[in-house]
């Protein structure tokens, strides 16, 4: 085979052209070629299950469908042609279910929707045969182009979706599904802005579609836009009070902008008319985890497990409470559902998680390790996460924001001094640092904010992955206006997350790559960094699922590679911009707290508090997976818990290098 495929995609070609003749034998023997060269090969292995199944080989076919989702869980051709296998065999309790992944992973695959409807009209379900049938119908009425479109991005082939999606709207500028469609590529690369701008003019030009309106709250959730979110949600209640999905989204909005009693409220509704919703139980605990009430979380989320027992995000929310300590009877069913076959993706990754969790806390550090591990490697495989692209963006900074460039922008900017940022890596004790700062009579905690991310996106412009980025190098190019005008929207922008305390605290960690811009569109804003032991705070984020935004942590060799990278920057930001941050240690507040906050304090230019000394007795939700633990008294017993896993981490004692040791430095 040859470096750059073609010779395996020249005999995936004749694979395919010997299936469609019908040809199967001679067809598996091209695709044991492709295999033997790339064992991992995703259209090999799925073309080889189809001709299994054709030549009556269920077995093997079922066989090579477990290896093919084991490298690509959540590929939906794969759970459709499991389904037909298992409805040739006349098993239809395991066809259906495997039709419903599919079409979980996969909504373009029009031919599970069709055995779908089939086999529930079979079963006897009627209302499930129905809304198959709706689907079915939906997808059929499309353009080809648009279901070509959403077939690739469930696919993973996001940048021949966009391409495609783009050549559509030229010709039809106001298909709305079109716009819907590149709005959801734009979330899945992260381009939160346009994908915004795509669906507020898409509802604007057909304000009655439901699904659009869905799509816009999630993207403006992502966004932090929680009023505006809300608004959509609002919209949609208004016209169906009594519409379960539209009650529950009114809830998590209500949620997300502090209204928690209304977001009981609606919880409740919903769970009136569906009382054994998982999902819904699953956020309700949410909810009162966010607002402190520990041990409801607990009985909400178990509800949740007891209504759906393959529901792992109820099980993972249990571990994530990390005060939580799983039963024998928990873990037996934690064990059970990750033996079978019938897990979704995500529900897998939530199980392995919770079970590093549990064996953690039951001092099996080998069994723990073995599951934190495998859950990392299934969330490896969803991410596009590129290590050395990461070092090079870092690079690229330290190269870029040169004493020159801070020289000629000498309070430029916005003058506010509101903002105080604590940057770093997550689980470095942010939120540590923020919950005393937010105690402070002066200071409002607000959020990990996305304006400072959303900025240096924008300055990087919608340029072809082949070009340089016009970011950080456009920062020499801006004149003393834009960064005034940046500062400012920074400020108004902010404004809702805030109360009345003329201070705030943007916690966003990733913002640490973005030290200079701050600087230069906020020059009175404080830094502060929040460091952390490279092993214990490494190992930290690796045992930690986070939702998005983290994903260097999904493997050792990366979080350990970005860790060394992150040393580094800010050895460039306190040569270019000395004394403008203020590193504390995580170990050093742990040993003597209040030294800290009063240095913490001081760098603020805020008079002592002795609240701040007593962070953990304040009543301010948090919504961090520190939430459970800033509602205590400091604590020791955390500062070595990666010792236990030592023997198992090497690969991250490799990428760390020289931070290893000189972390401090």
């Amino acid at each position: 085979m040859t470096e750059n495929g073609e010779t395996s995609g020249g005999q995936l070609k004749q694979a395919q052209k010997l299936i469609y003749e019908n040809n199967f034998g001679k067809a598996l023997e091209v695709i044991s070629d492709i295999l033997s060269d790339e064992p991992e090969s995703i259209d090999g292995l799925y073309m080889k299950a189809v001709c299994e199944r054709y030549l009556e080989r269920h077995a093997p076919a079922l066989k090579t469908l477990e290896n093919l989702k084991k490298f690509a869980p959540d590929f939906g051709r794969a759970w459709q042609e499991e389904g037909h296998v298992f409805r040739e065999l006349n098993k239809v309790d395991m066809a259906l279910h495997a039709y419903v992944q599919a079409n979980r992973s996969n909504p373009a695959l029009t031919a599970s929707w069709q055995w779908q409807a089939k086999l529930f009209r079979q079963v006897g379900d009627a209302a499930q045969a129905s809304q198959a049938e709706a689907q079915l119908r939906r997808l059929t009425s499309l353009p080809r182009e648009l279901l070509a479109v959403t077939n690739f991005i469930h696919e993973g082939k996001l940048q021949k979706a966009e391409d495609l999606c783009r050549i559509f709207l030229q010709k039809h500028p106001r298909d709305t599904e079109a716009m819907r469609l590149l709005a959801e590529i734009g979330t899945r690369f992260g381009i939160y802005q346009d994908a915004e701008f795509l669906l507020e003019s898409a509802v604007e030009f057909e304000p009655e579609n439901v699904q659009l309106r869905l799509d816009y709250i999630q993207v403006l959730r992502k966004r932090q836009k929680f009023e505006a979110a809300l608004e959509q949600a609002k919209y949609l209640h208004g016209r169906e009070p009594d519409n379960p999905l539209f009650q529950s989204h009114l809830a998590i909005e209500s949620m997300q902008i502090g209204d928690h009693e209304t977001a009981f409220q609606y919880f409740d509704k919903v769970l009136k008319k569906v009382p054994n919703d998982a999902a819904t139980l699953t956020s309700k605990g949410h909810a009162l985890k966010t607002y402190g009430r520990n041990e409801e979380a607990v009985a909400s989320y178990r509800a949740a497990y007891e209504a759906m027992p393959e529901h792992g995000d109820a099980f993972y929310s249990l571990a994530n409470l990390k005060t939580y300590r799983f039963t024998d009877d928990e873990i037996g069913r934690m064990r059970k559902a990750v033996a079978g076959s019938h897990l979704t993706h995500m529900q897998r990754v939530h199980f392995n998680f919770a079970l590093g969790k549990a064996y953690e806390d039951r001092a099996d550090y080998e069994k723990s390790f073995e599951f934190y591990q495998h859950g990392n490697e299934l969330k490896r495989l969803q991410s596009r996460y590129d290590a050395d692209k990461m070092t090079a963006e870092i690079n690229a900074q330290k190269e870029i924001c040169t004493p020159d460039l801070f020289s000629k922008h000498v309070n430029k900017g916005c003058a506010a001094p509101d903002p105080i940022f604590i940057v770093g890596l997550p689980r470095a004790g942010s939120t540590l640092l923020e919950q005393i700062l937010a105690t402070h009579s002066q200071v409002d905690g607000t959020l990990e904010l996305p304006n400072i991310l959303s900025l240096a996106h924008r300055l990087r412009g919608r340029i072809s992955s082949a070009e340089e980025t016009r970011y950080p190098s456009i920062l020499h190019d801006l004149t003393p206006e834009q960064l005034a005008t940046y500062g400012e929207e920074y400020i108004a922008n902010t404004r809702i997350h805030r109360q009345q305390a003329p201070f705030f605290t943007d916690k966003m960690p990733n913002n640490f790559r973005h030290i200079g811009l701050i600087h230069l569109i906020l020059p009175n804003a404080r830094i502060i960094d929040a460091r952390r032991e490279p092993m214990a705070c490494c190992f930290s984020g690796f045992k930690q699922l986070f939702a998005e935004g983290q994903e260097f942590t999904y493997g050792l060799r990366e979080v350990g590679q970005y860790y060394r990278d992150y040393v580094s920057l800010m050895q460039h930001w306190d040569s270019v911009l000395p004394g403008r941050i203020l590193r504390v240690q995580y170990e050093d507040v742990v040993s003597d707290l209040r030294a800290q906050v009063m240095r913490i304090l001081d760098f603020c230019g805020l008079p002592f508090e002795e609240a701040c000394v007593d962070f953990y007795k304040t009543e301010r939700s948090v919504r961090t997976a520190s939430s459970e633990q800033v509602r205590q008294p400091i604590y020791q017993s955390g500062v070595a818990q990666w010792k236990h896993y030592e023997e198992f981490l090497s690969p991250l004692k490799t990428a760390l290098g020289p931070a290893l040791t000189e972390y401090q430095a």
